[in-house]
């Protein structure tokens, strides 16, 4: 027997250091890509409803989501969307919050109405293309649609302006399928600061925590992207369930008001919340953020030079962008929020959310959502596991979502919250 054993021990010990032998030969490539097979990328936040809206008037009939890369401009981001069915294939996405966002200076009742309309447009969208989108509204049913070879499709509202103060029109937005609401959008509105425009009330009123609180119990997420930093702890102070931020940096690789900072960052683990890290190049490279300070002051100090000469004024601004070319936002400045919500938050508190089509351009070699896959490399270049990439991709904000829906099913007796009509104002 001892003479057996011991060539069938050698064989295993053989076999086993030749299969470590191969997982230290993967390349960052083969590691991203095991990782979004097994995980594909649930975004937070992508604005197609809003360029249906901007471009197309919400009629799908001239709508063809197998190919936007040659569509009518919308004025602010030119032809050709970041997104359509192929591209996000390639990109490996597998679930994404559809935004219907409506502008923040609408009056409050024409938003609610209007964010009807992206609520009504978007689930048409979503029936359309039934081969490639499926309607979810629970973390199983995201998890059953990627399993059908889905991408799973979910609505987030952009802004508390879209409710018009009222608790009750909130849970009628989560019974026509909403699973998040944005506080605010880039504008306080009158129970919320937002993080871009002048705070009066320093944080969240006392209506504002009561939208958190029945957020909380009807099982919608809120999300703190855009929010002031006062309504950020505010916020963590109610919430009995894990917040999100949609699509948000880290304020200390990026100094904008729109990123979250690090006194956050440190609560986010004890809530549970994810920041799905966006992917917006001015949120991202603080060499661009300060490029855009810069440009914001010479055309100031032009205006005031050139007085009553605008065609001046323009003409030397456009010479100064010449010898002052826009700084790159690059899949690196990325990654550096993604290390830095790891080391203060955890690996657990990470998700992504690219506001595609809700700006120009991504950062360069992620332009559109084929680069996910990129990114995911160039995190696994840095020493990302392949279980860490799984979390960041989906695992995270699937398992907010399920931690969510188990506050919202321990509520199931407790009363709605109740205000009287106006309470906000």
């Amino acid at each position: 027997m001892k003479s057996t054993l011991a060539p069938l021990a050698l064989a295993v010990a053989a076999m086993a250091a030749g299969t470590t032998g191969l997982a230290a030969q993967e390349t960052p490539e083969q590691v991203a890509a095991a990782a979004l097979d097994a995980a594909p990328v649930f975004d937070g936040h992508n604005d197609v409803p809003g360029q249906l809206r901007d471009r197309y008037k919400n009629v799908l009939a001239d709508f063809d989501f197998h190919d936007t890369t040659d569509v009518p401009g919308n004025g602010w981001s030119g032809g050709g969307m970041h997104t359509d069915l192929p591209r996000a294939r390639e990109g490996k996405l597998g679930a994404q919050f559809w935004s219907v966002y409506v502008s923040a200076s609408l009056p409050e009742p024409e938003a609610v109405q209007t964010t009807l309309e992206q609520i009504d447009v978007t689930k048409r969208m979503v029936a359309r293309y039934p081969d490639d989108l499926q309607f979810a509204l629970t973390a199983d049913q995201v998890e059953s649609a990627m399993a059908n070879g889905r991408i799973a499709s979910l609505m987030g509202m952009e802004g508390g302006h879209s409710i018009g103060s009222s608790l009750a029109v909130l849970r009628q937005m989560y019974d026509l399928g909403v699973r998040y609401m944005t506080l605010t959008h880039s504008k306080t509105i009158p129970w919320a600061d937002s993080a871009t425009d002048a705070p009066t009330h320093g944080g969240l009123t006392d209506f504002g925590k009561d939208v958190v609180r029945e957020m909380n119990r009807i099982g919608m997420l809120v999300d703190l992207s855009h929010v002031s930093e006062e309504v950020m702890n505010d916020a963590l102070d109610v919430a009995k369930a894990p917040v999100i931020f949609s699509h948000s940096g880290a304020r200390a690789i990026n100094g904008h008001a729109r990123n979250v900072p690090d006194s956050v960052l440190d609560r986010l683990p004890e809530n549970g919340g994810v920041v799905m890290v966006v992917a917006l190049p001015a949120y991202l490279s603080e060499a661009q953020r300060q490029w855009f300070a810069d440009r914001s002051a010479e055309e100031a100090r032009l205006k005031a030079l050139w007085q009553g000469q605008p065609d001046k004024a323009e003409a030397m601004l456009k010479a100064w962008d010449e010898a002052h070319p826009t700084p790159d936002a690059t899949i690196s400045d990325m990654a550096d929020h993604i290390d830095h919500i790891k080391k203060v938050a955890g690996v657990a508190h990470i998700g992504i959310g690219g506001d595609y089509d809700g700006m120009r351009s991504g950062p360069v070699g992620m332009e559109d959502v084929t680069g996910y896959p990129a990114l995911f490399t160039e995190l696994a270049k840095r020493g990302y596991s392949q279980a860490e990439l799984e979390m960041i991709a989906s695992r995270n904000i699937l398992r907010a979502m399920r931690e969510a829906e188990r506050y919202a099913a321990s509520q199931r007796d407790a009363a709605p919250y109740e205000t009287l009509i106006g309470a906000a104002d």
